[in-house]
């Protein structure tokens, strides 16, 4: 026998972030019915679904997956959330062992056999994003594991075979126009722009590995400018500081990627160093490439800051002193 139940979202959300869930024309409750094997439809800002139990049940727990989103104030895309039930069912589809289950998070164990695994709910759907499309934009605060969690895909993604290489790359937008003035060869010029990304990548594979694995080009950790005029097919590409890019910069990058490859952008549009005159290829990219197939965006906020604690009271104290200054 059929059992109908109906399915509300248990927290108040504002109507908006609700047609959100159900996406443009119902697109997303079509979508649910293929992946959970139900008979759905809205009603008002009440989801009804009918099937088997045990269906129900899935797309239950599914549904309170994506109220804990809302709940704590983070906005989903129509697209995210397609991407999250994706990953939910993946994930109910492959039993885990007891010992597989305690680090069903991880996406990668270190060199010293650390796993490295996303923490807070965002962290967790900017993770599903970046597998799900082939671009992702990871957008907030430092300190939230933008470049981090990103790296840690990456190099999951080199280990398994997926891509044949990493690139690595930041805009050296403190040097500017005197980077020719500094001593030094130019790898040495621009290295310290590149340090926290070797920060990063040597807490995940061996140093030794490292330093070959750059000497053979699997790894190549180079400034932005170096991307013009290449192609870059089966690569995991991840751009740092990108709110440091110009438009031009941040359009040369994306349209450089090519096929079996998979990029993410990371950066804080509130730390933009560039002069007042140019606008970042970040803030730009935000508002161009919003609605593009196979681009996912995943906002942070200070709630995901996983650093030291006092890094997150210090974001907070910022945000209330602008905030303030700018009412004034």
């Amino acid at each position: 026998m059929e059992v109908k139940r109906i399915l509300k979202l248990e927290v108040q959300i504002p109507a908006e972030a609700f047609f959100n869930v159900v996406g443009t024309k119902d697109e997303n409750l079509k979508f649910f019915e293929e992946i959970f094997g139900l008979k759905i439809f809205a009603r008002g800002t009440s989801i009804i679904a009918s099937g088997k139990e045990e269906n129900l049940d899935r797309f239950e727990e599914f549904m309170e997956k994506v109220s804990s989103y809302f709940e704590v104030g983070h906005v989903l895309m129509p697209s995210d959330i397609r991407n999250l039930a994706i990953g939910f069912k993946l994930e109910k589809e492959s039993p885990k062992t007891q010992k597989e289950e305690d680090f069903a998070d991880t996406i990668l164990f270190s060199h010293k056999r650390k796993p490295i695994m996303a923490k807070t709910p965002t962290q967790k759907l900017y993770v599903e994003t970046i597998k799900q499309n082939d671009i992702t934009f990871g957008i907030g605060p430092a300190g939230t594991g933008k470049t981090y969690l990103a790296m840690a895909v990456a190099v999951s993604y080199l280990k398994q075979n997926k891509v044949n290489r990493i690139i690595l790359t930041r805009p050296a937008v403190e040097a500017g126009e005197k980077l020719g003035f500094l001593p030094g060869s130019l790898e040495e010029k621009v290295d310290p722009y590149l340090r926290p990304l070797y920060d990063a990548l040597y807490d995940m594979v061996d140093p030794e590995k490292v330093a070959d694995m750059i000497e053979k080009k699997v790894i190549e950790v180079a400034p932005l400018a170096f991307m013009r005029g290449r192609t870059l097919n089966d690569a995991f590409i991840i751009l740092d500081e990108a709110q440091n890019t110009t438009k031009e910069q941040m359009k040369m990058l994306l349209t450089r990627i090519g096929f079996g490859s998979k990029a993410v952008i990371t950066g804080d549009i509130t730390q933009i160093d560039l002069p007042k005159t140019a606008q970042s290829g970040l803030v730009e990219a935000i508002n161009v490439l919003q609605d593009v197939k196979g681009i996912g965006f995943v906002k942070f906020s200070e709630k995901d800051v996983v650093r030291h604690p006092i890094v997150q009271r210090i974001i907070e104290a910022y945000n209330r002193y602008e905030e303030q200054n700018s009412k004034e």
